[in-house]
């Protein structure tokens, strides 16, 4: 069934869109058999759930962390992570580069920003984001790589609501490019859109989109 339900999603997304299958909270099985149909990309969001499946998994895959990350958990990820979507402060930043330089290695990490009405959501705003990429203590950091921005839509049928947000997010992007990163050609990706709206991302500008219950089902 998995694999029937991720060749279905395959169908929908562009060559030069990259799919995250977010296996948090799914058995090993169900990402094995995800794997055994080439999806490399994975997306968890508990620090030691992950570092607990990338210590049993192929070597190979690559492992996103997607969640809210507590600084005193980014020690459980820093030999195993990808990328991490959720960088929404400098001290979180300041700690992924401790834990990577612990680990000699760079990681590469989205910044979030808050795009939705839903005030549980975190992330930066765009002013916020500005400040702190000038800041000597974000550019002392040698061992991160802002690659791109995240942004979680509001869980919403409001399908105007919806691209609003995704636009604000590309908007984001394109004034952090112009402003912060005009010569960083591996600041690039904007990873927005979820199994509800994961299309109208991509129509909106999404280079990441992260799927789980379209491809495992829903969560118990």
């Amino acid at each position: 069934m998995i694999a029937q339900n991720l060749n279905k999603v395959r169908k929908n997304i562009p060559n030069d869109v990259l799919l995250v299958a977010v296996s948090k909270t799914k058995p090993i099985v169900f990402i094995e058999e995800a794997y055994n149909e080439n999806q490399l990309h994975f997306g968890e969001n508990k620090a030691l759930e992950m570092k607990e499946k990338a210590s049993v998994l192929a070597q190979d895959i690559k492992w996103h962390f997607i969640g809210h990350l507590q600084r005193n958990k980014v020690k459980y990820i820093a030999s195993s992570v990808y990328l991490i979507h959720s960088i929404d402060s400098l001290r979180l930043l300041q700690e992924v580069n401790k834990q990577a330089l612990k680990n000699n290695r760079t990681i590469s990490c989205l910044l979030q920003f808050h795009i939705a009405k839903e005030t549980t959501k975190f992330g930066f705003s765009l002013d916020e984001a500005i400040l702190m990429l000038k800041e000597k203590s974000f550019l002392d950091l040698k061992n991160i790589k802002i690659v791109g921005v995240m942004g979680m839509a509001t869980f919403s049928e409001n399908e105007a609501l919806v691209i609003s947000e995704f636009e604000m997010l590309k908007s984001i992007f394109e004034t952090l490019k112009e402003k912060a990163f005009k010569t960083a050609n591996d600041f690039k990706e904007i990873s927005m859109g979820m199994s509800n709206d994961y299309k109208l991302a991509i129509a909106h500008g999404a280079t990441i989109v992260r799927v789980g219950s379209s491809i495992f089902g829903s969560r118990k």
